[in-house]
């Protein structure tokens, strides 16, 4: 649906962890009206409807993607299959009868456990902040087969983790340290000496934004779907065993909880370990 300069200008205004959803309802209300173009009025209308009845909008969790699954350039990974399976799972959780159980008062958005999916590094739908965010990974491998020092692999690398020795024989040398596993330096590579290596996802654990914002602790390692799975249970499993009052997990959880788990598959005082 197309939309008034004016009511584009004011939906940019909506805070973005709920702009999409204030986004999707003001065209379905504008296109049940009939309206061929969102107005202005529309967009004030549908926001007081929103938030004197947000309560009623709350799923108990948020879970946001990028724009990989509508074709972005830079996926390392395709996470079509991914997204329903979490999504699957949030609904199993049951998060929104939690919270009715725990929270005081009406429930906002911010109470929301909150997941993004990227399908690359550039990380478009910000997994920093977010109680579980997961990222893309293309890990590049070397092959045996000869590289010609075209550079190709070079130029790509924005994070200059991949150099040419002075030796005339020898191919890219990767800095495992500086990349990212984007794996932009791959479909570059003219002679196939750099080739797709492990393929997977990262995944980092208790960001946030607000008056105490923090960046999500990494998980270290490159994860699978099914690991994907693991993990995010044994967090909302931690996330409900300590939330009382509808906290944010970056409040709950430790670094010293990151680091446990990524030494053991467990959370400390978790009674059975991950199949990590």
């Amino acid at each position: 649906m197309k939309w008034a300069p004016e009511a584009e200008s004011a939906i940019k205004k909506v805070p973005f962890f709920v702009r999409k959803r204030v986004r999707a309802r003001v065209e379905k209300e504008a296109a049940d009206r009939g309206k061929p173009m969102v107005a202005l009025t529309d967009v004030k209308a549908t926001q007081r409807r929103y938030l004197n009845n947000m309560e009623s909008e709350v799923r108990g969790y948020q879970l946001d993607t990028c724009f990989g699954p509508n074709g972005c350039p830079r996926r390392a990974v395709n996470s079509n299959t991914l997204l329903p399976r979490i999504q699957a799972l949030l609904e199993k959780e049951d998060l929104l009868g939690f919270l009715k159980k725990t929270v005081p008062g009406t429930l906002r958005f911010h109470h929301e456990f909150r997941i993004s999916i990227a399908d690359c590094p550039n990380a478009c739908s910000q997994p920093q902040i977010k109680d579980i965010g997961i990222l893309g990974a293309c890990v590049p491998r070397v092959t045996e087969e000869a590289c010609s020092r075209c550079e190709a692999c070079v130029d790509a690398c924005r994070e200059t983790a991949v150099a040419l020795t002075e030796d005339d024989d020898s191919g890219p040398v990767i800095d495992r340290e500086q990349c990212i596993n984007c794996g932009r330096c791959i479909p570059v590579c003219p002679t196939e000496t750099l080739a797709t290596g492990q393929q997977g996802y990262r995944i980092q654990l208790g960001g946030k934004l607000g008056r105490h914002p923090r960046l999500a602790m990494e998980l270290p390692g490159i994860f699978s779907e099914d690991d994907i799975s693991c993990v995010i249970r044994d967090c909302i499993t931690l996330y409900k065993q300590r939330s009382r009052r509808g906290e944010r997990f970056a409040d709950l959880l430790t670094a010293e909880d990151v680091e446990t788990y990524a030494r053991h598959g467990r959370f400390p005082g978790a009674d059975n370990p991950s199949p990590l």
